[in-house]
This record gives structure tokens, sequence and C-alpha cells, in this order.
């Protein structure tokens, strides 16, 4: 993975590439990454195993991750990344099947920046992850913190 504006992290193969196709009708693909797990996710933030060596100053301006991942929770992962001041300010967007309150709650209290219900449709999803593109990549002022 080389650097990117926008790290998608989902378990599912086929979420994941409907997801960057989506993406793709916004911005350029090749700034789109993507992670099979949360471990693959966190390795490449913090710069450890296959991506050791990697600048963590350059970090995603965005994180879509997905909530119910096999190797680490989603949950997991997003407490992994408000405890690192490299990765804490990079916005994060849940991105669930679940409607359960419970779950909607525990990503807010867990640091999500946002909860987005998965599509039932491409075309809910085209217009779903436009809207999220346009807001954090487009519209939302971005904040790096000198570590």
């Amino acid at each position: 993975m080389n650097d990117a504006a926008i790290l998608v992290v989902d378990d599912n193969p086929d979420h994941r590439e409907l997801i960057v196709m989506a993406l793709s009708e916004c911005c350029d693909s090749r700034q789109i990454l993507t992670a099979p797990d949360g471990v693959e996710a966190l390795d490449y933030l913090f710069g450890r195993g296959d991506h050791a060596g990697r600048d963590t100053r350059q970090q995603p301006r965005l994180v879509v991750l997905d909530m119910k991942l096999v190797r680490l929770h989603g949950l997991e992962v997003l407490k992994a990344i408000r405890e690192d001041p490299r990765t804490r300010s990079i916005p994060v967007v849940m991105h669930s099947s679940s409607t359960e309150k419970k779950d909607i709650a525990q990503c807010y209290e867990s640091g999500a920046n946002s909860y987005v219900r998965k599509a039932t449709d491409y075309d809910e999803l085209r217009r779903k992850m436009r809207q999220v593109h346009d807001f954090w990549i487009t519209v939302n002022e971005r904040f790096r913190p000198s570590v």
C-alpha cells in the first residue's frame, strides 16, 4: 500500500470492491487503499509488519471502517486509532449493516466521527459514498498534529 487519501477496511472482498468503485467516481482510485481486516489496517496506519518503514506522518484523510470484522473487531481498530497520537485526528466513518442502537452508540463512544449504514443497492452506496467523500475530503478542514 502507498500513501492514500482514503483507507477502506472491510473483510468482505465484494463490499470492499463496491466501496472503492463508488468512491472512484469522486476521486482518483489511486488515492484509495484497502485493507482486508483490522490487523492489516493498523499495520498500515502504524507502519509495522509489511508496512514497516512507512512514513506514518503521512496518514489517510479518512478511514471507512466496517464494524464487524473477523480478525479484529472494528471497534477495537477504532479504539487503537484513537489511542495513538499519529492517528487520533483521522476522521473514521463506521460502515455497518447494523441498525442496533447499542452498536451505533458504541461506535460514537469509541470515537467514530460518523456512522453510515450499509446500502441495500449500488445506487444507494454510490450516493452515500459521494456524500461521505464530499464532506470528509472536500468540506472538512483537515487537522494535522505535529507528532
